[in-house]
């Protein structure tokens, strides 16, 4: 599977399972909102274990931008606030960073 797709699955898993921990906290749903959280939090964790880097670090490095994205777009569907032009600009910078970070040459 191509590293985009494992990010991308990736910052569903941990939006959702973070989430879950808002839910319960700032929205005061059932503590029961946890447990599909913690799996999805795993999940998420053994995505990236998944993409094929020696090294952890740029692996993680990498994905930075991909969950700012992701969470734009959930701060979009989700939530109903549409980002604006500010949240944009920083996702594009973020997502220059991860190009830099995964094309380097090495």
């Amino acid at each position: 599977m191509p590293a985009f797709a494992i990010y991308f699955l990736a910052a569903l898993a941990e939006i959702a399972g973070c989430f879950t921990f808002w839910a319960w906290l700032r929205l005061g749903k059932s503590g029961l909102w946890l447990l599909p959280g913690m799996a999805s939090l795993a999940i998420f964790a053994w995505l990236l274990t998944m993409v094929d880097t020696p090294a952890a670090g740029r692996a993680y490095a990498a994905y930075g931008s991909i969950y700012i994205i992701a969470s734009l777009c959930w701060l979009w569907v989700a939530e109903g606030a549409r980002p604006d032009r500010w949240d944009m600009t920083g996702a594009a910078v973020a997502l220059a960073g991860s190009a830099i970070i995964l094309a380097g040459p090495r």
